[in-house]
């Protein structure tokens, strides 16, 4: 899921062509080995914890095992923001249940749901 989202990834800007690289990714622990490989590839900046296993493989193969992950403690405490929306859109049983057939169809009740609660959030700050 993770590598179409990127590949679709366009942030517009007031001149020039849209990024297609953001600066940094948040991303849990429990993907860690595939995201991270990707994100070095292409000059990301990873913000993903190593998991503890991984870390016992390190240190069981010695100076063999590679340098550790480095991690931005400060930054990687922002990603619960990501988590706190995504449960609130998984909130929404159509998206729970996933009943639609075809990922367009998918994304399209992502995106209305997404547009319903900025416009509450809207409707709500004075």
């Amino acid at each position: 899921m993770f590598l179409p989202l990127m590949q679709h990834l366009r942030v517009s800007r007031t001149v020039g062509r849209p990024r297609t690289r953001p600066d940094a990714v948040r991303a849990d622990k429990a993907y860690s080995s595939a995201i991270r490989k990707h994100l070095r590839t292409r000059g990301i900046k990873a913000v993903i914890p190593e998991p503890d296993d991984q870390k016992g493989h390190r240190k069981r193969r010695g100076s063999r095992g590679g340098r550790p992950v480095g991690l931005d403690v400060a930054d990687y405490k922002n990603r619960n923001v990501i988590e706190h929306r995504y449960s609130h859109i998984k909130q929404w049983r159509g998206l729970a249940t996933q009943y639609d057939k075809y990922a367009l169809t998918y994304r399209a009740a992502v995106v209305l749901h997404t547009v319903i609660a900025w416009t509450r959030h809207l409707s709500d700050t004075p």
